[in-house]
């Protein structure tokens, strides 16, 4: 099943009239998507090479260790963020419309 024939249940600004089993398009504003990217892809990498680097400078530890706590940092920060998830979810503003 693809991403576009899912049901998916989120809160949405409706731009028209809409009743449950109409199809819709959801929108975000790009400056929006960029920042879902930022938080949920590019800051992760940023904790995982700075764990990395970090480690490996400072301590002579296997590369097998370093690995593994710097996915130990990347789960840190997921758990941080959802910290903020109320905060985030009044952020991130979806519309809809029918198609």
């Amino acid at each position: 099943m693809s991403s576009e024939s899912q049901q998916k249940e989120m809160d949405v600004i409706m731009l028209e009239p809409m009743k449950v089993g109409d199809k819709v398009e959801v929108e975000v504003r790009e400056k929006l998507a960029w920042k879902a990217v930022l938080l949920a892809y590019i800051l992760p990498f940023i904790v995982m090479m700075g764990v990395i680097a970090g480690l490996d400078f400072a301590t002579e530890w296997s590369e097998a260790v370093v690995g593994t706590l710097s996915l130990c940092g990347i789960a840190v920060y997921y758990i941080g963020l959802s910290f903020f998830k109320d905060r985030l979810q009044k952020q991130f503003v979806f519309t809809a419309r029918k198609l």
